[in-house]
């Protein structure tokens, strides 16, 4: 296989591992659901080799799993857990709070800066609280996600980022299922935000790292409440 070819086959690995793991993150691959490698080939447009790739590369960042069997191994939809979301949230804070000690580390201009631009989010999260509009959770999302990473990219090395854009669309998946039903406890997460931001302007490492974590550790708290009233999915 020459160069040009190994190239377009990495570049077409890439796109099915992108595309299946947006189908999986928005729930058009809903959890639990059994994988049809020719069928999932299908859809995309492309060859059996790079889907099959892709489904690899996605076990190993948790998105898939497998069942043995003694006949055959089959490959399906990561459930939605109580588990799995105590152990994603808790990674996730733990990194965030990383970034933020860094950031409260930076020259107290760049703090305000930072500061100001998580706040005019953290306003517009809030009127969409206050109009009470439960169709714009997806929009919620967007800027909760600008908020953190907001914070990330102030401060975070590249082996960081790396792993923060690795770990945060698996978190997504979680919100972009149950956000319907969490919305109503937005303004709780907005009292946190406003923490942080506090803590980022006194340039107080410790507090920031505090701060990020628990807004991680109570949203998880908040989210298993939900999954505990609606149930998880994908789970047998």
């Amino acid at each position: 296989m020459g160069k040009a070819a190994k190239a377009e086959h990495g570049t077409s690995l890439l796109t099915a591992f992108q595309q299946i793991r947006e189908l999986i993150v928005h729930g058009k691959l809903a959890p639990g659901t059994w994988i049809v490698e020719g069928d999932l080939a299908d859809r995309l447009g492309m060859s059996r080799t790079p889907v099959r790739g892709a489904l690899h590369w996605l076990q190993r960042e948790g998105y898939v799993l497998e069942q043995k069997s003694a006949s055959k191994t089959r490959m399906f939809v990561a459930p939605l857990t109580k588990d799995d979301a105590r152990e994603l949230y808790a990674i996730i804070g733990r990194m965030e709070g990383m970034a933020g000690r860094e950031t409260a580390r930076l020259p107290e201009a760049d703090r305000k800066e930072i500061a100001k631009t998580l706040r005019e989010i953290n306003q517009q999260l809030h009127d969409i609280v206050k109009d009470g509009r439960p169709s714009a959770a997806g929009g919620i999302f967007d800027l909760d996600r600008q908020f953190h990473r907001t914070i990330v990219v102030s401060s975070a090395g590249p082996r960081l980022t790396v792993l923060h854009n690795a770990i945060e669309p698996q978190a997504e998946r979680y919100w972009r299922l149950y956000a319907s039903s969490i919305i109503n406890d937005l303004h709780i997460s907005l009292e946190e935000h406003e923490e942080i931001i506090r803590a980022i302007e006194a340039g107080d490492a410790n507090r920031v790292e505090k701060a990020l974590m628990a807004n991680w550790a109570n949203g998880c708290e908040r989210l298993e409440q939900v999954i505990e009233m609606f149930g998880e999915r994908g789970s047998w």
